[in-house]
């Protein structure tokens, strides 16, 4: 059956990246993984915020890079959706893995480029020791050399290529990352390729599908096929 993957938490309810997504997402039984995003703090803790920029989904401003965990905690994570949502603070990893542990997979997006974030494949991967959480989550990043950093670093956390259009020779590409995963926005996915992949053993993730239609047409390519959404409810319907 179709793995239902919250994106960014239930982000379709709560500020994305916020444990008031992540706390929705985990009080629904029927959803099985989660999506975060990683990067670090100026002075090197793991947190949760898709942008680089501060300022779509925080009252801050400037890189995300730029500011101490002290100064992240400061800002505003949820009035920007809703002033219920006021007062919501950027998390960090560490406490996401100590509420997510042993209730569903987590799938921990590393947002870097380049050499934007040296050192978070190892300080995420010491979190999720610390935790005993290895085998409860994937690694994924549109970086493929972060990811083979990754898998050289440790054999035995699963990883995943995120990607964002139809290269050639993808299942290819994935075999040379030492990637176990194809995350693939749903636009560039065929049912050819995701078919392929799930009978070559890798796992496949759709992003992000909120169309219902969508949805239902991507869940009957294949059973295995993970549907990362920002609005579960739309998918439960057809489970």
């Amino acid at each position: 059956m179709n793995i239902c993957m919250a994106h960014r938490g239930w982000s379709g309810k709560a500020p994305e990246n916020t444990m008031a997504a992540v706390r929705l997402a985990l009080a629904e039984p029927a959803i099985q993984a989660m999506e975060i995003d990683v990067q670090l703090s100026s002075d090197g803790v793991p947190v949760l915020i898709h942008d680089f920029t501060l300022g779509r989904t925080t009252n801050g401003k400037g890189l995300v890079k730029d500011h101490t965990l002290e100064q992240l905690r400061e800002l505003d994570a949820g009035g920007w959706l809703d002033e219920r949502f006021a007062g919501e603070r950027i998390p960090t990893l560490d406490e996401v893995l100590q509420a997510v542990k042993g209730r569903c997979t987590l799938n921990i997006e590393l947002k870097a480029t380049s050499d934007m974030y040296p050192g978070i494949a190892e300080k995420v991967l010491a979190l999720l020791e610390q935790h005993d959480m290895k085998q409860e989550v994937y690694l994924t990043s549109f970086d493929h050399e972060l990811i083979r950093h990754v898998r050289a670093l440790d054999e035995t956390v699963v990883t995943g290529l995120i990607v964002g259009g139809r290269p050639v020779l993808m299942l290819e590409q994935l075999q040379e990352a030492g990637a176990n995963i194809l995350s693939m926005g749903y636009p560039y996915l065929t049912k050819e390729l995701a078919v392929e992949a799930i009978e070559k053993g890798y796992k496949v993730v759709a992003w992000t599908l909120d169309d219902p239609e969508h949805i239902r047409t991507v869940m009957s390519w294949h059973p295995d096929v993970q549907i990362c959404t920002n609005h579960p409810d739309r998918m439960l319907e057809f489970v």
